[in-house]
């Protein structure tokens, strides 16, 4: 049984329609990368997973239970855990703070994730446990974002711009940090224009134009194919 399936997904904001019957499954413990130029409809897909976006036809599968119409609280409940673009840390709140606000059992079992295991995740973040979110680096609330999501122990992390504006050895660590949770059977779909460093962490790799999927293959398939890649991803 799939972790997530969407199927036959239309929606939009008010009149405009921004996805076009769009299908998109992820299985347990598989990472896949979600691509496509600006403007073509990934941050939209994000938010429809996460109820955020009414359906206008179609339907949403996650962990065998139709979450079609539910609203995002419930759903993420159900184990779904979003490190949205912008990092949107709180600004009056501590690195623990977050980190102590987030945690849950979302995956079932004993939880895997808690603040001391995202410390030696990050160390850095332990360095700074006392800051508040507006006293961190961008690097640093990318960190804690991820943090943040990982305490709740999801069943599905999504990353919207993972390494978005950040510094090359910055993101090196989040990728760093991606494939420690690869490694560990963590489900993931992520967002990013880094291609070279997303075809050795994702098994699948769907391009979006225009709120369609237009390609969907393997990091092989993807590799063998790099002359699309200024057409179809703006890179």
């Amino acid at each position: 049984m799939s972790l997530l399936c969407l199927r036959n997904a239309s929606t939009g904001y008010g009149s405009s329609q921004v996805l076009f019957g769009l299908d998109l499954t992820i299985e347990p413990g598989q990472a896949v990368a979600l691509l496509g130029r600006n403007g073509m409809g990934k941050t939209t897909t994000l938010r429809t997973l996460f109820g955020m976006l009414p359906l206008h036809t179609g339907s949403l599968h996650f962990d065998g239970y139709d979450v079609t119409g539910w609203l995002p609280d419930r759903i993420a409940r159900l184990g779904m855990a979003l490190v949205p673009e912008g990092r949107q840390c709180f600004p009056n709140l501590t690195v623990r703070e977050h980190l102590d606000a987030f945690a849950a059992r979302r995956s079932g079992g004993a939880a895997q994730w808690n603040t001391r295991s995202v410390y030696e995740l990050f160390p850095r973040l332990q360095e700074r446990e006392r800051h508040m979110g507006n006293q961190l680096s961008g690097g640093e609330q990318q960190m804690l974002a991820i943090g943040r999501a990982l305490v709740t122990n999801p069943r599905l992390l999504i990353l919207d711009e993972a390494t978005e504006g950040l510094a090359p050895t910055v993101r090196e660590e989040i990728w760093r940090c991606l494939a420690t949770l690869r490694e560990a059977g963590q489900a993931i779909l992520v967002v990013d224009k880094y291609l070279e460093r997303l075809l050795p962490l994702c098994e699948r790799h769907i391009v979006l134009e225009r709120g369609r999927v237009i390609w969907e293959g393997t990091s092989r398939e993807l590799d063998a194919q790099r002359e699309m890649w200024p057409r179809l991803l703006g890179v």
